[in-house]
């Protein structure tokens, strides 16, 4: 009898754990919270961990509204995004996921990059009145350009080499229009070059605790033959998303209206730019919203709104979703009507 316990003692009880644990399972991710930032600190230099993550990148001592916890009502089903490669809806308050496909998978997310450059934008620079010189690098980029809201479409004047603009006007470019012009001259003001720039983006991902990304450029253009090492999941994302809320502006900007202008700094040449996202105004309570779209990425979106009583604020992200605008739209009403918060 001692011989056959101990026999399964040393071989069943371990191939058993095993069996159970050992593999991977992402259910623990629904209605959790997750810490959307790790290693950074507050205006008041006290370090952000285990606290969680507030509009205001504050903790919950000092914001009562993170005390209010999604809960999902009764008779709710799940919802499925089945044409988004990957998609989740993250409470901003309070960490909790409210839908999640696909959240850990890397891949290219185009020019959902520009989230976090602005981020690191905002962060290093000293001044958003200073001027960045455009060079050649960013006048003749791929892509979206300042004055061409589509590649090959422009609708107003695009950057010339020489021109100088000030960090903030290149912001709205970058954040609006989804400029790439932008977003490199930004990154080369900034950074010196734009590697150094992108190793600040990396940096900032590695504090927050961003595991699935890795950054390549300052637009989201993936790097000819090293598409494979730029990558992030819309996860990392939100998680981005949720963070870049305690820099108002770049949300204030996200909300522009369509043909804003933008000039140089000497007032030479002035830039009609677009808002490229086009259902702005089809959102109740829209607080922003970010495309991205290569051919390797996918057309993706990034979408943040608040509930009717301005109170609750979600993040919903889909990549790779030839339907991005109405399976957003579709997320944003479900996570609103399928949760309450106590």
């Amino acid at each position: 009898m001692k011989l056959v316990l101990y026999i399964f003692t040393i071989l069943v009880v371990p191939l058993a754990f095993f069996l159970f644990f050992g593999k991977e399972d992402i259910s623990f991710l629904k209605n959790k919270k997750v810490e959307a930032v790790k290693g950074t600190e507050n205006e008041s230099g006290k370090a952000l961990g285990s606290e969680k993550l507030s509009v205001e990148g504050l903790s919950s001592e000092s914001n009562p509204v993170i005390s209010f916890q999604p809960v999902k009502k009764e008779g709710i089903s799940d919802l499925s995004v089945p044409d988004a490669h990957s998609s989740i809806i993250l409470d901003v308050d309070s960490g909790t996921i409210l839908q999640y496909q696909n959240g850990r998978e890397k891949r290219q997310i185009a020019s959902l990059t520009k989230l976090m450059t602005a981020v690191v934008v905002l962060e290093n620079v000293k001044d958003l009145k200073e001027e960045a010189t455009i060079d050649g690098e960013a006048v003749f980029c791929e892509g979206t350009k300042v004055g061409c809201p589509r590649s090959g479409y422009c609708v107003s004047n695009r950057l010339k080499v020489g021109e100088k603009m000030s960090a903030e006007n290149l912001l709205k470019a970058m954040l609006m229009n989804s400029a790439n012009d932008a977003a490199i001259a930004l990154a080369k003001h900034i950074g010196g070059s734009e590697k150094n720039f992108v190793e600040l983006m990396n940096k900032k991902a590695y504090e927050l605790g961003l595991r699935d990304s890795n950054f390549c450029t300052a637009s989201g253009l993936e790097i000819d033959g090293k598409e494979k090492e730029c990558y992030s999941s819309a996860y990392d994302i939100a998680r981005i998303a949720a963070y870049s809320m305690k820099y108002d502006l770049i949300w204030e900007i996200m909300r522009l209206p369509n043909n804003t202008i933008i000039s140089s700094s000497d007032g030479k040449y002035s830039h009609e730019i677009i808002n490229t996202d086009i259902i702005m105004e089809q959102i109740p309570g829209r607080l922003g919203g970010k495309t991205g779209f290569t051919p390797l990425a996918g057309h993706s979106l990034l979408m943040a709104a608040a509930d009717p009583s301005g109170k609750h604020k979600i993040i919903s992200v889909v990549l790779d979703d030839p339907y991005r605008w109405q399976d957003i739209k579709t997320m944003i009403n479900w996570a609103f009507e399928a949760y309450e918060w106590r």
